[in-house]
């Protein structure tokens, strides 16, 4: 079975972000097999470039060397529904990388992590809080699976 990686900054709050996490990866994992990690946040830091070299530390050392690492940023490329399907497909397919997709804490990343990117996906753009935007990359993850698996959860 196929892997995909996911690793976020900083914990979730809301009952209702857990719970549509939890809703979206276990319907992802029929497809593929799910590995989260969470980094810790440095919400102790007000000096927000701190912050993110604190986080972008804790994100370089949680990602493996042979990950193919997806960072979602308001700026990357935002290749609809259909397109991320394809674009997973290919990835899932290379057997030497695997799939990873981080998603930053509330102020995105800095340029150490950034520097860590193979690719850079945007779900639109809108500003999304990093809950949010958690919620819609597992739903959309889901959504490309199951066009990859010709399953009618996608009505295009």
């Amino acid at each position: 079975m196929h892997r995909v990686r996911l690793v976020f900054v900083g914990d979730l709050k809301a009952r209702w972000a857990q719970e549509a996490c939890r809703h979206y990866q276990e319907a992802l994992a029929r497809f593929v097999r799910v590995e989260t990690a969470v980094v810790r946040d440095a919400r102790e830091s007000r000096d927000v470039p701190a912050r993110l070299r604190k986080e972008g530390q804790a994100l370089l050392a949680a990602l493996g060397p042979r990950e193919r690492v997806v960072g979602l940023e308001i700026e990357g490329e935002a290749p609809g529904s259909e397109g991320l399907a394809r674009q997973l497909g290919r990835w899932l397919d290379d057997p030497g990388r695997m799939p990873c997709f981080v998603v930053g804490g509330p102020y995105g990343f800095g340029v150490e992590a950034r520097a860590r990117f193979d690719h850079r996906l945007s779900l639109g753009p809108c500003t999304l809080p990093h809950e949010l935007a958690r919620v819609v990359l597992l739903e959309q993850l889901y959504r490309a699976m199951s066009i990859l698996a010709g399953h009618p959860y996608h009505h295009g």
